[in-house]
């Protein structure tokens, strides 16, 4: 595929995980770094999204995972919870890993995430979270 082939397959990818939020992260990096934007498309969505070796809900999981590990995420985890529930996750399993990675990550790590996560399910209407075992 040439460049303009692999922006346009990788954006039918964002649009199926991450929808209109997807582009306004693309948008808004359209005067700055036009650049890293295409690559966003092109290769985070066109090459390595769409790979079939992971089903989307669990390079969600992965991500979800990632972002709250590295703390500071908070605008791209906001996408990516809506696009773990886009792919069909629910809100509960979001939940569920946001509270696994408090093991690896720690407590204010996964507390930072989960208030994230909160703001998103609000927005969706689906609070409240009951995850009690």
């Amino acid at each position: 595929m040439n460049r303009e082939d692999r922006y346009g397959y990788g954006m039918k990818v964002l649009e199926q995980v991450d929808g209109e939020a997807g582009q306004r992260i693309v948008d808004s990096l359209a005067d700055t770094s036009p650049e890293l934007g295409h690559q966003v498309v092109a290769w985070a969505f066109g090459d390595m999204y769409s790979r079939p070796e992971l089903a989307a809900k669990e390079r969600q999981l992965v991500t979800l995972g990632v972002l709250t590990a590295l703390g500071g995420c908070e605008i791209e985890l906001e996408v990516h919870i809506n696009a773990a529930l886009n792919v069909g996750l629910t809100a509960t399993e979001v939940s569920e890993a946001l509270l696994h990675s408090a093991v690896y990550c720690g407590m204010p790590r996964s507390i930072n995430a989960t208030l994230v996560a909160k703001k998103v399910f609000a927005e969706r209407g689906l609070l409240p979270i009951t995850n009690l075992s």
